[in-house]
């Protein structure tokens, strides 16, 4: 007990150290938040109060690039430089071709940096196209790509995209005109309709051959995209184009798909050097069948094919108290005829059919039916068992042959030179925003732009956050069910600290004290008490003299008998050296084994007098451990007995 009393006391100890590191942990984590937003002052009391305003007072300073880039845009001055489009889609009615949807320059409906704006995408369930020229024409030779920029989808998002196209230099290239058939090459950026949550990258590959443009689609991530789409928060997507082939997708940073575009694009950049032969066909006579009915099989004798699956089961008997002559259904007697009811229109008016109340009671009503059970005859239509067929052939596919069109480019990156960026969007969800675009080479200055713009924004809504209170308060709210864990998982420590480090009480020690002669008995109850005993001693008494008496009977008999076999034996013994003129025998002897016999009989008697009052005396002690007043009386009884 001692040593699992100090167990108990190194696991409250554990506990009591690991609660003081989280906390500690906690203090320093909020530290590293003060040390981050050393610049800011904290306002989240004004927060809670006037929610338009940030917890953090914080001093925006429009981002600027700190090395060469191809394109940047804050949209804090506006949609300077940005083209709207003035055309519309093709092949589509002149009502919802048009690409009028509105465009508007605002700031964040939350988690708002004041003096921060950025470009909004205002219309549902119109066309949106806008676009603008890139400072210098990007071309794609030894330097990589980077194209980052931010989206929240304020509202969440049913059915649109969010992605930026590149579009590809030209002479005749006109922002004016910017629609979806124009030629771009690439489409980076997220997009969604139903429950399909999608971060295209494509890229419009020119086959050497033939000079025709194929899309390739960058394989879908393997990680879930669904939060990215529905919290309502900024988030930052980037792509890395390197002169090596490979490429990078990110958000917030943080990788969710890279690979190689020579190998991880669909349909692939190069064709395949064989391709299957479109005028071969299959001869008649080939077999494709790999296992075939043994034709050497016979039908057994005993198969019969006519016996059913099921028949009645002869061993059934009808249930006891069946109504035969009651039908299942009954007319409903409180049903009436409605008014409007014409006999010569709608027919005989019948009441509708209820259950007949009469087999609620009963087994069942109307006439009874054997039930089915399984016909141990039943064996089916005989079918050959199948074999391996000798002549098959295999699965027949056609010839291979030189594919006309194949072609090996090791360099897809080198693709068409961008000159421009555009928006051509379409979507059932409003106030989209975008903000702080970049193009440019160099890794650290993506970053470095990433950190002036986004990064404010995720330190305000970080922030902003409710405490861990008020999100589960507000996830039960929505799932009711979630107060019973929340019950349960702050029972369970409870429960656990209760058990483990709460003083128990001992168990297995006995103290065996004498009678607290000091404690108080009453008269009244001190003579029930014996009078009771008495009554329960005589009886008691009683039982154990009729027992002792019946024991000592028994050994007196037992007695005798051993008397009487010694005897007879000593006479024979006598009698054979009588016979052979032996020595004659002490007739001392002879009395003193007779009394060794009668005190071994004694002896055995007491002993089991001995045994039995052993006996009760344990019985009294296990009665007595609980220091009654009486337990002298009896005492003096088992001295007794």
């Amino acid at each position: 007990v001692t040593k699992m009393h100090f167990q108990w006391d190194w696991l409250c100890l554990g506990v009591l150290i690991i609660s003081s590191v989280t906390a500690e942990i906690e203090n320093e984590e909020n530290l590293d938040a003060d040390v981050e937003g050393e610049d800011f002052d904290m306002q989240s009391q004004e927060a809670e109060v006037e929610k338009d305003k940030p917890s953090i007072e914080i001093v925006y300073q429009t981002p600027k690039p700190t090395g060469e880039v191809y394109f940047a845009e804050t949209f804090d001055g506006g949609l300077s430089g940005w083209v709207l489009s003035k055309t519309k889609k093709e092949e589509m009615d002149d009502n919802i071709a048009k690409y009028d949807g509105r465009w508007e320059v605002e700031e964040l409906k939350e988690n708002t940096v004041p003096g921060d704006r950025g470009l909004v995408l205002k219309s549902v369930a119109k066309h949106h196209a806008i676009s603008a020229m890139l400072k210098k024409p990007f071309v794609f030779d030894n330097e990589p790509l980077i194209v980052q920029y931010e989206v929240n989808f304020q509202k969440g998002i049913d059915c649109g995209g969010a992605y930026i196209k590149l579009l590809s230099s030209s002479d005749d290239l006109n922002l004016e005109y910017f629609f979806d058939k124009t030629p771009y090459t690439i489409m980076f950026g997220p997009d969604k309709c139903g429950e399909d949550y999608k971060l295209h990258f494509i890229f419009r590959h020119k086959n050497p051959k033939t000079g025709e443009y194929d899309e390739k689609h960058a394989e879908r991530p393997d990680v879930d995209l669904k939060k990215f789409y529905l919290d309502k928060k900024t988030h930052l997507y980037t792509l890395v184009l390197k002169p090596d082939n490979t490429f990078e997708m990110l958000i917030d940073q943080t990788v969710v798909s890279k690979g190689s575009l020579l190998e991880n694009m669909v349909p692939p950049v190069n064709p395949s050097k064989e391709i299957e032969d479109p005028s071969d066909k299959k001869p008649d006579d080939w077999d494709e069948r790999p296992k075939i009915p043994d034709p050497n099989a016979v039908k057994p004798d005993d198969w019969d094919e006519d016996e059913p699956s099921k028949i009645e089961d002869p061993d059934a008997v009808k249930p006891e108290g069946w109504l035969d002559d009651e039908p299942q259904y009954v007319p409903d007697p409180n049903a009436k005829k409605p008014k409007d009811w014409d006999e010569e229109m709608d027919g005989e008016w019948e009441a509708p059919q209820i259950p007949n109340p009469k087999c609620e009671t009963a087994p069942g009503c109307g006439q009874w039916v054997r039930p089915m059970k399984n016909n141990p005859k039943y064996k089916g239509k005989w079918r050959a068992p199948m074999i391996d067929n000798p002549n098959y052939q295999g699965i027949w596919s056609p010839r291979k042959i030189p594919n006309p069109d194949y072609f090996e480019d090791l360099h897809p990156f080198k693709m068409t030179t961008v000159s421009a960026i555009g928006l051509e969007l379409w979507s059932m969800t409003s106030d989209i925003y975008f903000d702080n675009f970049i193009i440019c080479s160099e890794k650290e200055v993506a970053d470095h732009w990433a950190a002036d713009g986004w990064g404010l924004k995720k330190l305000v809504a970080s922030a902003n956050e409710p405490g861990m209170f008020s999100q589960l308060v507000t996830a039960a709210e929505d799932h009711p069910w979630l107060w019973v864990l929340y019950i349960l998982t702050l029972a369970l420590p409870v429960g656990l600290g209760v058990l483990f480090c709460w003083p128990a009480k001992k168990t297995g020690e006995y103290d065996f004290k004498k009678p607290d002669v000091s404690k108080q008995i009453r008269k009244g109850e001190l003579k029930q008490e014996r009078e009771e005993f008495e009554d329960d001693e005589i009886e008691e008494e009683k039982e154990n003299e009729d027992t002792v008496e019946d024991e000592r009977r028994e050994m007196e008999t037992k007695r005798e008998l051993i008397k009487d076999t010694k005897k007879m034996g000593r006479e024979a013994s006598l009698s054979e050296d009588e016979d052979e003129g032996g020595e004659d025998i002490d007739d001392d002897e002879v009395a003193d084994e007779e009394e060794n016999e009668v005190a071994d009989a004694s002896q055995e008697e007491g002993g089991l007098s001995n045994k039995s009052d052993s006996e009760d005396e344990k019985k009294e002690a296990d009665e007595g451990t609980g220091d009654h007043p009486l337990k002298s009386v009896r005492k003096r009884r088992v001295r007794k007995d």
